[in-house]
């Protein structure tokens, strides 16, 4: 879901979170990150989808860079997203053309591996 950034972290989660959970009945773990954090969103999800909320911090002790190994995925994603001309600015007008063209980049991606993999099976 892409929305505009006016609207705030945590509504934008209350509006994403209705959207998917009929997409995902499984889900129980969510991972954040610290503009997630804070104890009534943590009620709130819990109370209304019975999912739990997992913040992803930073090592306090830790000085400089760190790799956060879950939060990294997400990170790696939009850094694939630059690749892709229409998303390495904001080009579009409406949210809904930019949440196309994530659509468009991760079809693109999963495809080439997909190709790349079914390629490499045979190549022996």
């Amino acid at each position: 879901m892409v929305h505009s950034a006016s609207i705030q972290e945590r509504r934008g989660f209350k509006l994403l979170s209705f959207k998917i959970r009929h997409l995902f009945p499984n889900l129980k773990v969510i991972w954040v990150d610290g503009g997630y954090d804070g104890q009534p969103l943590q009620l709130w999800v819990k109370r209304w989808f019975n999912w739990i909320i997992e913040t992803i911090k930073r090592n306090q002790d830790s000085k400089g860079f760190e790799v956060l190994p879950k939060r990294w995925v997400v990170e790696r994603t939009f850094g694939w997203f630059g690749r892709y001309r229409r998303l390495s600015k904001d080009y579009e007008y409406l949210p809904t053309t930019s949440e196309t063209m994530i659509y468009i980049a991760m079809i693109n991606l999963m495809l080439r591996r997909l190709t790349w993999s079914s390629s490499s099976q045979f190549s022996t």
